[in-house]
């Protein structure tokens, strides 16, 4: 999908003055501080440990330095001209022990993270979860125990309490698939597990978490809007044969609308259930309405899709199409047809996109990174999300995954998908073409946004 410059300098055009536009981050991936000021270890921190477990070998102990950064990277954030940023809570920095005693020093700054962005004039959006469970509950069974449904809701409400006055948004949990499946199932993420009835355990745990936790935030009398972000990769058929047909819909049905369905039917696909067997999650009486508690919001993360070939495996990069650094097909389009489907299938409530964006390799070149690639990325993905708009699809927001190159979990630091290039060695920051593409073309919305006012 290419869109012609007459169209790109139009773009801004197709949003309505109240489109939310930002940046997204998480703690493990920015922060480092690992140790520093009381805060406790996390699953990451120990899986970093295991020889392997990190393609470069790295860890997240200094990552972006962004913990002792925080009023120059608050600074650059704003220089971007952004309505919103996306982080996560480092749940051990603020709760070492994911229970009992809270971390003044850990609470105190995501207090400054939050005044700073507000007094910037930038929306805080929260993530509760970015994956990075403390490692004392993982001791305890972690998210395969019932009980750390019932400590994440205490701590869903203790940072309510501290920061819920002043929050946009508040996310349950960042991508329960990758929690689920990659850390519990397949097992390359942490806490690096391999069993697909643990997985299917944690995905209803933590399901069920975010439904208790809205329900007793709501009780406390937040008001931040409430929700859950997915990621969704649309499964289509290699070809029209039976085969690949039955391929894409079970993809479907185990990845996508495993999470979809109980969030809004109160239901987990019948065909999944069955193919799980002795290995389906135990589910007690009122869980499945518990998380289909109303939200306020739903964020979606789209990479790419994913196609089903029963045959020969679809390899993008082999068949010429064009692909990001993590050999992920850049298909703008079927960000369009996933919104479509949804808008179809579910009575939604307003959708963010709440992260979007591409590695590429990003070679520095006398001080600056010239990544038309990453540019021409975000363009025809936001024409995308403007396509669906078009249709009556209920979108609200779009913010760029990542603010800046960041510790890419497994990957380590070969991957970079910022707006911004981090020399990690010296930890400066410098703007990439593509983030000053991004401030220009929202510049562009503000004014269109003015104009319409006046």
């Amino acid at each position: 999908m290419t869109i012609a410059v007459t169209a790109v300098s139009l773009l801004h055009h197709r949003f309505p003055a109240d489109f939310c536009w930002g940046v997204a981050t998480s703690a493990f991936q920015i922060e480092g501080a690992a140790a520093a000021d009381g805060k406790g270890a996390s699953i990451w921190d120990q899986f970093c440990q295991l020889a392997g477990a990190i393609k470069d070998g790295s860890n997240g102990d200094i990552a972006c330095d962004h913990y002792h950064r925080l009023e120059s990277d608050l600074d650059l954030i704003a220089s971007l001209g952004v309505d919103a940023y996306r982080f996560s809570v480092c749940w051990p920095r603020v709760q070492p022990l994911g229970a009992g005693a809270w971390n003044p020093a850990g609470l105190d700054f995501y207090e400054r993270l939050v005044d700073g962005l507000l007094a910037r004039g930038i929306q805080p959006w929260l993530t509760l979860n970015h994956w990075d469970l403390p490692q004392a509950l993982q001791e305890q069974g972690g998210w395969a125990a019932r009980a750390t449904v019932h400590r994440f809701v205490d701590y869903a409400r203790g940072i309510n309490q501290r920061l819920g006055d002043r929050l946009t948004g508040i996310t349950t949990h960042n991508e329960p698939w990758v929690m689920a499946v990659l850390g519990h199932q397949l097992g390359i993420f942490a806490p690096g597990i391999k069993s697909r009835a643990v997985a299917a355990q944690v995905s209803h745990h933590l399901l069920l978490s975010h439904g208790l936790a809205l329900q007793a935030l709501r009780a406390d009398g937040c008001k931040a809007k409430l929700g859950i972000v997915l990621n969704m990769s649309p499964a289509m058929p290699a070809t029209d044969s039976a085969a690949d047909l039955a391929l894409a819909q079970m993809h479907d049905a185990r990845d996508l609308r495993w999470y979809t369905d109980p969030l809004f039917n109160a239901a987990y696909p019948a065909e999944v259930l069955a193919e799980l067997g002795p290995d389906a999650p135990q589910i007690e009486a009122g869980d499945m309405a518990h998380i289909a508690t109303p939200m306020d919001y739903l964020g979606i993360n789209y990479y790419t899709r994913h196609v089903a070939s029963a045959g020969q495996p679809f390899d993008a990069k082999a068949l010429g199409l064009p692909v990001t650094d993590m050999d992920w097909e850049i298909y703008p389009q079927g960000l369009t047809e996933l919104l479509l489907r949804l808008h179809r299938s579910h009575v939604l409530p307003p959708l963010y996109i709440t992260e979007n964006g591409g590695a590429f390799k990003d070679p520095l070149s006398d001080g600056q990174v010239h990544d038309a690639d990453r540019k021409d990325y975000l363009q025809t993905h936001i024409a995308a999300v403007a396509d669906a708009l078009d249709q009556g699809v209920p979108m609200a927001g779009y913010m760029v995954w990542s603010l800046m190159d960041n510790f890419e979990w497994a990957s380590g630091y070969e991957k970079r998908f910022g707006l911004v290039h981090v020399d990690y060695a010296t930890q400066q920051r410098r703007l990439k073409d593509s983030a000053h593409w991004y401030r220009e073309f929202l510049q562009r919305c503000h004014a269109a946004d003015h104009r319409a006012r006046v």
